[in-house]
């Protein structure tokens, strides 16, 4: 039977994966698993301090009552509700957002600074929770504060009442919210991890070499009767001194040929 037939697998029989095997082959290989943690958390501890700007994020709280509002009935209650989503509108209209920066002389148009801005409400209340997020901690303070200032403004103009109260004012960050060293590193070195596993998978299911009686077995049908160990490195030197040794051997002869061969020609 030809050995090329042997080898291959009937259409119908599908190749199934030893997950013992395959875990065994990834521990054999654990300290490359290893390096490509080490690689990708420290890739990625180095990309997050030296190549991303970090952010900080400072915010107020404003209550849309002013402390001369009395809530009486439930319909004030469910009014309040309301307006509580129309200023959540009227805190990012361009009239607010230029306003502010005016004041505080930023370098920014209005698309640019009301994408860092953030206007919530927490559940079941009415409050307004203003967030800025700046590169400077001081200067998200301050843009948090004077937006609420003047978003207390705009509600006192528009419902003809006094000024919303204050509950909350910013104060300036003393830790960046974004970028995550810790996370970063942690997926940084996740991903190393993964990467690497991959490879070695990936090689593991593309090896079709075989290396032990049991691939004889498994593909070529066949009962093994013993096992010979190669060694090359052994079996080059072996080669080397027998090619030496015959090189000495056909000096020798040679030599000793032309000697005889000069004595018969003496004669």
């Amino acid at each position: 039977m030809d050995t090329k037939e042997r080898t291959t697998l009937p259409a119908n029989e599908v190749e199934s994966i030893d997950l013992l095997e395959l875990w065994h082959v990834i521990w054999q290989r654990i300290w490359i698993v290893l390096i490509g943690i080490l690689v990708g958390g420290g890739l990625a501890f180095a990309i997050t301090k030296t190549m991303i700007t970090p952010q900080y994020e400072a915010t107020s709280t404003i209550y849309i009552f002013s402390k001369t509002t009395s809530i009486t009935s439930l319909a004030d209650l469910q009014i309040g509700s309301q307006l509580t989503e129309d200023f959540q509108i009227i805190a990012t209209t361009r009239s607010v957002v230029e306003s502010v920066i005016t004041d505080l002389g930023l370098n920014d148009t209005y698309g640019s600074l009301v994408q860092r801005i953030t206007v919530s409400n927490p559940s079941s209340s009415h409050m307004l929770r203003v967030t800025a997020r700046d590169t400077d901690p001081e200067r998200a303070a301050n843009i948090s504060n004077t937006l609420s200032d003047k978003l207390r403004d705009q509600i006192a103009d528009i419902m003809n009442t006094d000024r919303p109260s204050t509950v909350e004012r910013a104060v300036k960050p003393a830790s960046q919210s974004s970028p995550s060293v810790r996370n970063n590193t942690i997926i940084g070195a996740l991903a190393g991890a993964l990467f690497v596993i991959a490879i070695i998978v990936i090689r593991f299911m593309t090896d079709d070499t075989i290396k032990s009686r049991e691939d004889i077995e498994k593909y070529l049908g066949l009962d093994t009767l013993a096992e010979f160990p190669f060694i090359r490195e052994q079996g080059k030197g072996k080669g080397k001194k027998k090619k030496s040794s015959r090189k000495k051997k056909k000096s020798h002869s040679s030599s000793g040929s032309s000697s005889s061969h000069g004595r018969f020609e003496a004669r």
